[in-house]
């Protein structure tokens, strides 16, 4: 059976960078179960309420929801488990001085995999607070009116 090749996307965060203001981001692997990779492969997973942390020397990845596997047995898996992420010791050691700043959290943004591996890129993040939200909100649609009112020009003229 040849090997995958490319990016296969299961499951993207969008409302993390409605939330968050992301800093620098990271690739990680993922240590899962036989029934957690087929679910994932079916395209299931939410990210919604996960959040990664860093506990002695190690990575995990916490309230990321992969639903059972249907064709599962006895051997299914719970699906908001702690899950172990792979990275290198001097990421690892890079985060931690990043997110002991203060105000960092570290959240997934997209599980996917990639040449037939599972990854998740986790990014070094900072909260929005509320008017930032509402400011962002208002630049993105001043800017959608000024992209009409252009096009619209543009049409006129024609």
């Amino acid at each position: 059976m040849p090997r995958e090749r490319g990016q296969n996307v299961v499951a993207t965060n969008r409302k993390a960078r409605h939330d968050y203001l992301i800093g620098d981001t990271y690739e990680a692997g993922l240590v899962l179960t036989g029934t957690e990779v087929k679910s994932l492969r079916a395209g299931r997973a939410s990210l919604v309420d996960g959040y990664a942390f860093i506990d002695g020397g190690e990575m995990w990845l916490d309230s990321v929801h992969i639903p059972e596997y249907g064709q599962g047995t006895w051997t299914n898996h719970p699906p908001r488990r702690k899950r172990k992420l792979l990275l290198h010791k001097t990421e690892i050691v890079k985060i931690s001085h990043k997110t002991k700043e203060g105000g960092y959290t570290l959240i997934p943004l997209q599980i996917y995999f990639s040449d037939g591996r599972a990854k998740v890129q986790i990014a070094v993040a900072k909260g929005k607070k509320d008017y930032d939200k509402r400011q962002t909100l208002r630049e993105r649609q001043d800017k959608r009116e000024s992209d009409r009112a252009i096009s619209s020009r543009r049409h006129l003229g024609e």
